[in-house]
């Protein structure tokens, strides 16, 4: 072993530790292993990429949902230090083509419901020289996954991995164009297993279930991987249904449980409505965004009373300030507090580490966290933009804006790339957004900046919404005490939907270059 240990050393030490403890419960295919039949499945599968031609470096996509087989991909890539490149499963053709051949993927894994994607893709995917399907009815030109895991042998594989090498390419899911490959490296998610391991209070004895994507630093970082590190149990299900969620925790007796604050409001509602028993769950984690105050009581009362909230991005691991359970209420919606190891500093956007706004102020939220990324994929100037050393320390210039309270708690108000100027004031979309979601009819709202010659920037929200008009939108805002009336927009597009990215997060360059489906019939100007 390296002086820190690698990802795939973290599972060997639980190994060497708990044996015999639970590992892997995936009721879909009817699996339970523990830690020592995980750590020889990992090896075989190791082995069988090996043997497969994919040497120490190269890329291993998955196009996969949640299951067994991400886990043991990701364990066995770390083992031979082969770069896994996890997909959004939800990527049509286009997007699949485009991150496959920017990685320049060797190897990829799919399943019977991403197929149709993949096989898209496939013939102007030029890197790729093996397939390997984990479904029955494998199709002729890939291999099937357990095929391949029985041909490895169990024994450790021979390769050195070091700690600086790289463990992984994350996409980014892309709200501001195409998405970017983050590289981590293998010390950094180590450290990061530490800090989510810390925050989460996380013992062997625990039981995780993992019903948010694998494919995503949350689930994948902050959950799966600290599990394994502990010796902690990790039951997974293909995809988040809320009551078959709801009866895991039942039956597994869960105690950890991440979902983002949309689904935890689905599994609030289901389990008011539901006789299943939750008692077990001791600790709700979610981030993205910061709990609807509905939303946490509701969960505080038919699920369980700790949560704990973490703020970050893909590009440092994602996890960078947690709000603990005792912050929940007195500091809602608040981010929260810099993790272990990490600093934080609000500055004036754009400008050096060392020009930091007062307290109160709105700024750019910068972050020195020991996860950090090693720079993006192939995008030099991008990475130059977000990575900056200044006195010996690397600053991630993360493009939100934010604020600290009078306490030294985080709040974070908006994206740098979307703060509206109009007549020499400064209007974060977020806040707007927040008056319109609290209309009954508005299901959702995006507003943003559009150029005008005599203010710079209009204020104009794209509303999804049934049954209300632009004027009765127009007085309710006027009529809240939460808007200045110079914030108000002055133009509401009425749409079917929003462009989103995969992972939800609504595409506001789309919405600028006019890529949203406007009826004109429904476009008001508001005086």
């Amino acid at each position: 072993m390296s002086e820190h240990p690698t990802i795939g050393e973290t599972l060997e030490q639980t190994v060497d530790r708990y044996p015999d403890r639970d590992a892997i419960i995936y009721p879909r295919k009817d699996q339970r292993w523990s830690y020592a039949e995980f750590d020889e499945r990992v090896n075989r599968l190791a082995n069988a990429l090996l043997d497969a031609g994919i040497e120490k470096g190269d890329r291993v996509a998955t196009v996969l949902y949640n299951g067994s087989e991400m886990a043991l991909t990701v364990y066995a890539c770390a083992k031979i230090g082969a770069v896994f490149t996890p997909l959004n499963f939800r990527l049509p053709a286009g997007e699949i083509e485009y991150i496959v051949n920017d990685a320049s993927a060797e190897l990829l894994l799919f399943e019977s419901a991403t197929r149709e994607s993949v096989e898209g893709a496939r013939p102007a995917l030029e890197t790729v020289a093996d397939y390997v399907y984990i479904d029955d009815d494998v199709p002729e030109y890939a291999t099937g996954f357990y095929e391949l895991l029985e041909s490895g042998s169990a024994e450790r594989p021979a390769v050195r991995v070091a700690e600086d090498d790289v463990y992984a390419f994350i996409y980014t899911s892309g709200t501001t164009g195409r998405p970017k490959g983050v590289v981590h490296e293998h010390r950094s998610m180590v450290e990061h297993n530490l800090i989510c391991i810390a925050e989460g209070r996380m013992t062997r004895d625990d039981v995780g279930l993992s019903v948010m994507p694998l494919y995503h630093c949350a689930e994948l970082h902050c959950n799966l991987f600290p599990r394994v590190h502990r010796g902690a149990a990790s039951v997974i299900h293909h995809e988040f249904e809320p009551q078959a969620a709801l009866e895991a925790i039942d039956e597994h007796d869960v105690s950890l449980l991440f979902c983002a604050p949309t689904a935890w409001n689905a599994l609030s509602m289901t389990a008011a409505q539901s006789d299943v028993d939750v008692a077990s769950l001791r600790l709700g984690l979610y981030g993205a965004a910061p709990m609807p105050e509905q939303v946490l009581e509701n969960c505080r009362e038919h699920l369980c009373e700790d949560y704990l909230q973490a703020y970050g991005m893909t590009e440092i691991g994602p996890a960078g300030v947690f709000q603990p359970p005792e912050d929940q209420l007195s500091k809602q919606g608040s981010a929260g507090v810099a993790a272990l190891n990490h600093e934080l500093r609000v500055i004036e956007p754009d400008g050096d580490p060392d020009q930091v706004v007062a307290d109160g102020e709105i700024g750019e939220i910068l972050i020195a966290s020991p996860c950090t990324m090693r720079e993006y994929w192939n995008r030099p100037e991008a990475t130059e933009r977000s990575l900056r050393e200044h006195d010996g320390t690397t600053w991630y210039y993360t493009g939100d804006l934010g604020r600290f309270d009078d306490d030294g708690y985080l709040y974070v108000v908006d994206r740098k790339d979307d703060m509206i100027v109009s007549g020499g004031e400064n209007i974060y979309p977020a806040e707007v957004e927040d008056v319109l979601f609290s209309h009954d009819a508005v299901e959702e709202a995006a507003v943003l900046g559009e150029p005008d010659d005599e203010w710079g920037e209009l204020v104009v929200a794209y509303v999804v919404a049934d049954g209300v008009s632009a004027e009765e939108l127009d007085s309710f805002v006027l009529e809240s005490d939460l808007l200045a009336d110079f914030k108000r927009p002055r133009a509401y597009y009425f749409v079917d939907d929003l462009p989103k990215n995969p992972s939800g997060k609504i595409q506001k360059f789309k919405l600028r270059e006019d890529e949203a489906d406007v009826d004109p019939e429904a476009e008001s100007i508001a005086s």
